[in-house]
């Protein structure tokens, strides 16, 4: 198992709202964990939002006595969630703050993935299959037919998500199974970088020799290089890398 995390405050953009999480060792009773956040709100609640997600999560995770992968991230999201709602109440500043949360480990050949939001977790091999669903208001109308695929990217709507960490008491979370196999790397990352690279061009980019982390530093190089409009965040997880090194 390997990973390499980094995110980039882009060419637009005052502040980094993005923040990330890896560890390739157990965490608590998870084997491993990967987390990206993409915060929104004014001034700096949507960094507020984003890291306080992801710092509530790795603690609740280490302080989970639950077995079940799914059971150990759901919990974790609530309670950020709980904790995210808190905050704004407590402090007018932070007021309108969320995030979107995408959260994965890996167990042998198996991928557990939990989201909420728009930021992304994808499987790369011969393909790129993007393995969460987004939640937002573009994609809804892209799932009922009223927009192609192709219209969505430009829509000036594309950036309203219908499910955000604080957003609401209650939270509604999507969760995913995979089987791995030989060749697979995962891809985790906002939209920022989804938003400036269609996925045929992930795909080339993460298919070209070099390490994950120059791998994963090309990804923010062509973001930025086509407008950088938004922070960048990436995780590439190699989970057959001692395999691959034979």
């Amino acid at each position: 198992m390997k990973s390499f995390s980094v995110t980039d405050i882009g060419r637009k953009r005052k502040l980094n709202q993005d923040f990330v999480y890896s560890s390739d060792e157990a965490v608590g009773n998870l084997k491993n964990v990967y987390i990206v956040a993409d915060g929104m709100g004014g001034h700096q609640a949507g960094d507020y939002a984003s890291k306080c997600t992801v710092e509530t999560m790795v603690r609740e995770i280490k302080g989970c006595f639950e077995q079940s992968p799914i059971r150990i991230l759901s919990r974790a999201i609530r309670i950020a969630n709980d904790q995210v709602r808190r905050k704004a109440r407590e402090d007018e500043s932070l007021y309108g703050m969320g995030t979107t949360v995408v959260a994965a480990t890996v167990l042998g050949k198996y991928l557990q993935v939990a989201n909420v939001g728009d930021s992304r977790l994808y499987i790369i091999n011969e393909e790129v299959r993007q393995i969460t669903r987004d939640h937002s208001l573009v994609e809804e109308m892209v799932r009922m037919g009223g927009l192609d695929r192709e219209a969505a990217r430009n829509h000036p709507d594309k950036n309203i998500i219908t499910r955000a960490i604080g957003a609401r008491d209650t939270i509604e979370i999507d969760f995913f199974h995979e089987e791995l196999k030989s060749g697979d790397l995962i891809l985790m990352c906002s939209d920022g970088l989804t938003n400036m690279l269609e996925d045929e061009e992930i795909g080339r980019i993460l298919k070209t020799p070099g390490t994950i982390e120059e791998r994963a530093e090309r990804l923010i190089d062509a973001a930025n290089q086509n407008g950088g409009r938004d922070n960048i965040a990436v995780i590439l997880i190699d989970a057959f890398a001692r395999e691959n090194e034979d």
